[in-house]
């Protein structure tokens, strides 16, 4: 009985060790205001590159987007996934490009912000884009066996 205890105490601190520490557990940041996210997306010229589902901008003389946000998706695209992909674009690039157009020795050709761009800016952008994705079940075509 007495090691018992003892077991406990080791299995808890075990636990802790594995802990990682750039988990975005405990990331949350202020509500945004998706009007100001739309002028701050239109100032900071991502439109440029980017489209967004349901949303028509002006365009940007001598560019052609290619990169479509927002539309349907299977799962729901996360506030900490959303900052990410604008604070470090090379974490994960866009999928369904061809990659010339999306990078450039496995980084992204996105424009790092993070000198420029104000923590209300990000949190604004966030807002206005979160709404524009649409979740949506997969389809899975299931076999019917005789």
């Amino acid at each position: 009985m007495k090691y018992l205890g003892l077991f406990l105490t080791l299995l808890i601190v075990a636990a802790g060790c594995g802990r990682d520490m750039m988990s975005e557990r405990g990331f949350a940041l202020p509500e945004g205001d998706a009007i100001a996210g739309r002028e701050a997306f239109l100032y900071m010229q991502c439109t440029q590159c980017h489209t967004i589902v349901g949303e028509e901008f002006p365009p940007v003389p001598g560019y052609e987007p290619y990169v479509q946000l927002g539309g349907q998706v299977s799962r729901v695209k996360t506030y900490g996934e959303l900052v990410t992909a604008i604070i470090n674009p090379s974490h994960k690039l866009a999928k369904g490009y061809a990659e010339s157009l999306v990078s450039e020795g496995g980084e992204s050709k996105m424009y790092i912000y993070n000198s420029y761009m104000t923590v209300q800016e990000l949190i604004d952008i966030v807002m206005f884009l979160q709404p524009h994705y649409d979740v949506v079940a997969p389809r899975y075509a299931y076999p019917i066996y005789p």
